[in-house]
């Protein structure tokens, strides 16, 4: 992921710095982005830093993320959702709009009908992409199959506003144990050897029996304080 963002990142600033001294037909990339992943991978936390980076190398004049999902993208009243959608990106506009779970727009209702308003929104949203090109950037995240046939089904056009797609793959155990012992250094608390020990084991059958929705990092920070629960309770009854 670093490697990929680096390489967009390079992209983009060797872009603009050609268009800035005027080089042929340079032009600064309109930059929207999709970003997969399973729960707790850190898609919200990679969308944040793409803020960053991309005020640095000026792509944007903010780092600001505004964060909004299904049902802030939508309204109740028939005809209105593209309202809501164009005040969600001027809030955005000079960052990025980040959209978490953006496949639950287009969500099909229980007689099968793809929902309307959802429709109504990608409509809107795809006309703000190419409207305010370079002025803001959308970043879509979600889970990789869910994403994949959203962005594929949700406008014919839909796919081709989109510049890079970023898949997030789950931890390892080895790095989910080293996220439960930052978790706990955070804490003020250091693991002892035995308990190490007994940390890979139980992370190891975590992840040998983890289910499409297991929450990674997530599961680490419940994990944690589970375990410093258990440990401050063990204590007290010392005491």
């Amino acid at each position: 992921m670093k490697k990929k963002i680096r390489k967009l990142a390079t992209k983009l600033d060797m872009d603009k710095k050609m268009q800035e001294r005027g080089f042929g037909n340079a032009e600064l990339t309109n930059v929207h982005i999709v970003i997969t992943g399973n729960p707790g991978t850190g898609k919200t936390t990679v969308a944040l830093k793409l803020g960053e980076i991309f005020k640095a190398i000026g792509l944007l004049p903010t780092s600001k993320v505004v964060e909004k999902e299904r049902k802030d993208l939508l309204s109740s009243y028939q005809n209105e959702t593209a309202k809501v959608v164009d005040k969600a990106c001027d809030e955005a506009m000079g960052g990025i709009l980040f959209i978490d779970e953006a496949y639950t727009l287009t969500a099909i209702d229980k007689a099968g009908n793809q929902d309307k308003s959802g429709q109504e929104a990608v409509e809107a949203l795809m006309t703000r992409m190419v409207k305010d090109a370079g002025k803001f950037v959308v970043i879509c995240a979600g889970y990789r199959n869910q994403m994949e046939e959203f962005i594929n089904n949700a406008n014919l056009g839909f796919k081709r506003r989109f510049t890079a797609f970023l898949h997030i793959e789950d931890y390892t155990a080895s790095q989910l144990v080293d996220i439960f012992i930052h978790n706990a250094n955070k804490q003020g608390l250091t693991l002892t050897d035995e308990a190490k020990e007994r940390l890979i084991k139980k992370v190891i059958q975590m992840v040998d029996s983890k289910s499409e929705n297991f929450g990674n990092a997530g599961e680490m920070s419940k994990l944690c304080a589970k375990e410093i629960k258990k440990a401050l309770q063990l204590l007290l009854v010392r005491l």
